[in-house]
């Protein structure tokens, strides 16, 4: 595999239109391309991919590939195995990257295994050796309290990127790209389990991975009024999302859906807020890439203060009414 070139993220579709994570990851992708001097490639599988194309062009991409097939509107292992394998093959890339999503989290050591390489999940960030050629990839270790960097000698290299850990390209309209088909005969015989049932979650404005600011209770709220309440009422005036930690969904007090923590989802918003949240390791391990943690606990040895930029110490039913009325104030 000498001769292997190029880098290619796995692209991820819905509904004809491009996922948010693919933007990041052909940022990720763009930054080791010219660190190489090799083209950025996208791959995108689906039903319909739609305008898909051209919006992976604009975020940075030089050559798109296209597969389509009606056996292909589900996410299975065994048809887009079947996809990336003749991918892989027939393009011949030394890098490829998908997104810490369950796409990527099933299909990436999937294809390691096929390959006979390895693959580093979970990653934060790349970068390439300049001596050797080969990608570096810093993931959490330890429940998210160290960070370790991993090489992989295989080739192709495969890592999967955290959501929101890399930053998208600045979008460029007039970027010159190539649209290819790529072509797959997706052998039925092959697929062992198929998608009976889709049953969407209903989310009330916007989705806790896609928010870039997080309000998030634990269980120092005492109960789920403060919630739809306290909580809820700052997310609004932010723009952002209502979290939790563990405690809270074990309690019933809110959905599963929104817990944030290493059993829960991962996720780095512009700004998270955590209140009355002790900041175990299983929850920093969910939130420890947001860009600015501030912490309100009446607890002044909580673990919390520790990782936070901004802390308070107090009372959350005194402090955050005082801090919710601050913050309206300047967001109008």
């Amino acid at each position: 595999m000498a001769d292997n070139k190029g880098i290619l993220v796995v692209g991820e579709v819905m509904e004809g239109k491009l996922l948010p994570i693919t933007a990041e990851l052909l940022g990720a992708g763009k930054k080791l391309a010219g660190e190489l001097g090799e083209t950025l490639s996208c791959i995108l599988i689906s039903d319909k991919v739609g305008d898909a194309a051209k919006a992976a062009i604009v975020a940075g991409a030089d050559k798109v590939y296209v597969t389509e097939d009606p056996q292909l509107k589900d996410y299975s292992n065994d048809t887009y195995m079947q996809v990336m394998e003749k991918a892989v093959k027939d393009l011949s890339p030394r890098i490829v990257i998908m997104g810490q999503t369950p796409v990527g989290r099933d299909l990436a050591p999937r294809l390691a295994f096929r390959l006979g390489v390895s693959a580093t999940m979970d990653c934060l960030e790349l970068a390439i050796d300049p001596a050797s050629k080969l990608m570096n990839c810093t993931r959490p270790v330890y429940g998210g309290n160290a960070r370790a960097v991993f090489t992989s000698e295989g080739i192709p290299q495969i890592a999967t990127v955290r959501t929101k850990a890399a930053t998208p390209n600045a979008p460029d309209p007039g970027k010159a790209g190539e649209v290819i088909p790529f072509t797959v005969a997706i052998d039925a015989g092959k697929v062992k389990a198929k998608v009976l049932q889709t049953v969407k979650e209903e989310v009330a404005g916007i989705k806790l991975e896609d928010a870039s600011a997080v309000v998030s209770g634990g269980r120092g709220m005492g109960g789920p009024e403060p919630f739809t309440k306290e909580l809820a009422e700052l997310a609004k005036i932010l723009k952002g999302a209502v979290g939790a930690s563990r405690p809270p969904c074990d309690n019933k007090w809110v959905a599963d859906s929104i817990q944030v923590g290493l059993t829960g989802k991962i996720i780095a918003p512009e700004l998270y807020i955590a209140v009355g949240i002790s900041g175990s390791s299983q929850h920093m391990s969910g939130c420890s890439g947001s860009k600015c943690i501030v912490a309100i606990n009446k607890d002044p040895e909580a673990n919390i203060f520790k990782e936070a930029r901004f802390g308070v110490v107090g009372d959350w039913k005194v402090v955050l009414p005082a801090f919710t009325t601050k913050v309206k104030e300047l967001v109008q």
